[in-house]
């Protein structure tokens, strides 16, 4: 039986504009087995899982489990665990460490100021500092979530680790599994899908310059949908690839019609027409999917460069 990711490939689906969303990422090691839903199905406590979603629903904060590649051998619950928070607004992007013997600390940690990007309440409740060690990239190796991401992320993160690449952990679940493997970059906050290693590196070489790859780009998960298509398209209409050069600042209409206004730090805008289609014919749209459905995709109909007037309008 083909996999949700052969059936995506074989209609060469778009992977543009399919990102989670989400302003700020924090990010906690677990060590182990994950389940499906793994802040209450792994072995961390599923008392305080529910509470942690709790505390980050509606906040713009993305709370997801990380993991070493490699041997998936759990450490007892008083093991030091590595805890990350990234924010991904152009201009405020920035990754912060912490360490934890407790996983119950991070709900110490004020959400909504996490995801408006004040990193302040990451040091004040787990003391942590920036992040000096380069860029991470994030394997989604799920396999209760979607087969597809064990049977091609796991090998992905494991030959990522094995050759020295520094920054790779696994990560419980970044959606579109068939785009698998899909990997998303912080602190910039852009995933991408069915990336091989040497796209990966790339990526990575691309963040320690500050700039995008935009080959297999499903977005910034700082946008919404249709400001990630819109953003994206502005960066291959004018040939800019640094980071913080592009912002969504306004998005006008609903679905399935958008106008989304991108702008530039040099003062530059443009005003691209985003309209949502389905991703054709009906088929599962994951491997554990028991109905056919048809994804939604974004399509770029125009990118218009903006003069002054249009712009202060």
């Amino acid at each position: 039986m083909s996999t949700c990711t052969t059936v995506s490939r074989s209609l060469d689906e778009p992977v543009a504009a399919t990102a989670a969303t989400a302003t700020t990422w924090l990010l906690l090691e677990q060590p182990g087995p994950w389940g499906a839903r793994a802040l209450t199905s792994s072995h961390l406590d599923p008392a305080v899982g529910r509470a942690l979603e709790r505390a980050a629903h509606g906040t713009g904060v993305r709370i997801a489990l990380v993991r070493r590649p490699g041997p998936h051998a759990d450490r007892g619950g008083s093991a030091v665990r590595q805890v990350y928070a990234a924010h991904t607004t152009p201009g405020n992007a920035w990754l912060h460490g912490a360490t934890t013997r407790d996983p119950r600390q991070l709900l110490d940690l004020d959400f909504a100021a996490l995801g408006r990007g004040d990193h302040r309440t990451f040091g004040t409740a787990l003391g942590g500092t920036r992040h000096t060690g380069g860029p991470l990239a994030l394997v989604c190796t799920n396999g209760k979530r979607d087969r597809c991401c064990a049977l091609l992320g796991r090998p992905l993160a494991a030959e990522l680790g094995a050759s020295g690449v520094p920054g790779v952990w696994e990560v419980t679940h970044l959606g579109g599994h068939r785009f698998s493997p899909t990997v998303l970059v912080l602190p910039y906050g852009y995933a991408y899908g069915r990336v091989e290693a040497p796209a990966v590196k790339e990526i990575l070489r691309g963040v320690r310059e500050g700039r995008v790859v935009v080959e297999g780009c499903r977005g910034s998960s700082a946008w919404q949908r249709p400001g990630q298509a819109a953003e994206l398209a502005v960066r291959s209409a004018a040939g800019e690839y640094a980071a913080d050069a592009l912002s969504v600042v306004r998005t006008d209409g609903g679905a399935p019609l958008w106008e989304v206004t991108v702008a530039h730090t040099d003062g530059r805008h443009w005003r691209v027409v985003v309209a949502q289609g389905a991703a054709g014919p009906p088929r599962r749209e994951s491997c554990g999917a028991t109905v056919l459905g048809t994804p939604g995709r974004m399509d770029v109909i125009a990118v218009r460069e903006l003069t002054a007037a249009a712009s202060a309008r």
